[in-house]
């Protein structure tokens, strides 16, 4: 069996690592990377630590427009599918890559089998909503990471080919954690940083909700960073660096660390260590809630329903008062953390099952 897997942001890359390695014995898998996030702490980093294999095909798109960016990689896609005429595709997630990954094939019949299906923020506002609502219609196979995410796709109709896998990120969060915690050259970041374990605050800021506001904004989300006991870190997101530089320098900012972005595993071992995590981002408010790790997550509302049992992860307007509030006065339950609603460490695995069987019903 033949499988062409889309990938072209971060979190597809992590998500790719361990997917890749339970398929691996399971089908052919021709990886295309559609340079979606093309700077090499953004993505060449992420392959080379990860072991993820080398992708088949760079389609070199780069950033753009919505429209501009999906279309070119609509376009670059269709030329490897039409080339490589594979069983099936795979894709993550909700980017741009992911909505035309999954056009491009089921314009050519080709069956779309998409992982981190069901997830709802009901924004339509959000680019990412529109991907994952569109892609989840037009797939064959949806690998739902939480029962939360296959009761939305029941209320939208969509039942034939969905099942809950559990979450692929919990899979890599558990394979590379250990290997972060036992590799000294990554252990070393925070003497690189100047930083103490549990003495800082880890915040990441990319969304366009986020940033579309400009200098303004971005001041009043680090004004509540400066009023934390604790500095706050901030590997900086290059659509996020210049207005970041700006307000750290036109403000004085001197509670807030701006960082390079950072690979997979040390930033597994900042999350790990912070004493909290504040984020505008769908993976990391997870990951730091595989991690025992609270998060502020900076966004009127979050896909992951799942985190904000015990307070463990709570919303915060993009209000000064209240990020500070949010930030320093939630108290967590541990209770909150018995259940386990992302499954047990094992979607990577589920996902290959499938890929076995609808190979073995297709000869």
């Amino acid at each position: 069996m033949k499988l062409v897997t889309v990938v072209g942001a971060r979190p597809q890359f992590i998500k790719a690592s361990v997917v890749s390695m339970a398929l691996a014995d399971v089908c052919n898998e021709v990886i295309v990377h559609t340079g979606q996030h093309y700077d090499h702490n953004m993505s060449d980093v992420f392959f080379e630590e990860l072991n993820i294999p080398k992708p088949a095909y760079n389609l070199g798109v780069g950033s753009g427009t919505h429209g501009k960016q999906t279309g070119e990689m609509l376009i670059k896609i269709e030329e490897v599918l039409m080339r490589e005429k594979p069983d099936a595709m795979l894709v993550y997630g909700d980017t741009n890559s992911t909505l035309a990954g999954a056009l491009a094939a089921v314009k050519l019949h080709i069956p779309v089998l998409h992982v981190e299906a069901g997830l709802r923020s009901f924004n339509r506002r959000m680019p990412e909503e529109i991907n994952r609502v569109l892609t989840d219609h037009i797939s064959n196979l949806l690998f739902c990471p939480t029962e939360t995410a296959v009761r939305n796709l029941t209320k939208e109709g969509v039942t034939a080919g969905v099942q809950n896998s559990g979450d692929v990120m919990l899979d890599s969060v558990l394979h590379f954690s250990k290997l972060a915690r036992n590799n000294p050259e990554k252990t070393a970041i925070f003497a690189q940083l100047g930083i103490q374990p549990k003495q800082y605050r880890l915040a990441t800021l990319h969304r366009a909700e986020t940033t579309d506001g400009g200098l303004p904004a971005i001041a009043r989300i680090f004004r509540a960073f400066e009023r934390l006991p604790q500095k706050v870190v901030i590997p900086i997101h290059p659509r996020t660096r210049a207005l970041a530089e700006q307000a750290v320098s036109q403000y004085g900012f001197r509670n807030i660390q701006l960082i390079d972005p950072v690979g997979y595993l040390e930033m597994l071992l900042l999350t790990s260590n912070a004493c909290q995590v504040l984020t505008d981002s769908g993976g990391l408010q997870k990951e730091a809630w595989f991690l025992e790790v609270p998060c502020v997550t900076l966004r009127s509302e979050t896909e992951w329903l799942e985190t904000l049992a015990g307070n463990w992860n709570v919303l915060s307007a993009l209000d000064t008062d209240e990020i500070y509030d949010k930030a320093v006065n939630t108290k967590v339950d541990p209770a909150a953390r018995m259940k386990k609603p992302f499954g047990d460490g094992n979607a990577s695995g589920k996902i290959a099952d499938a890929l076995s069987r609808m190979g073995e019903n297709a000869t």
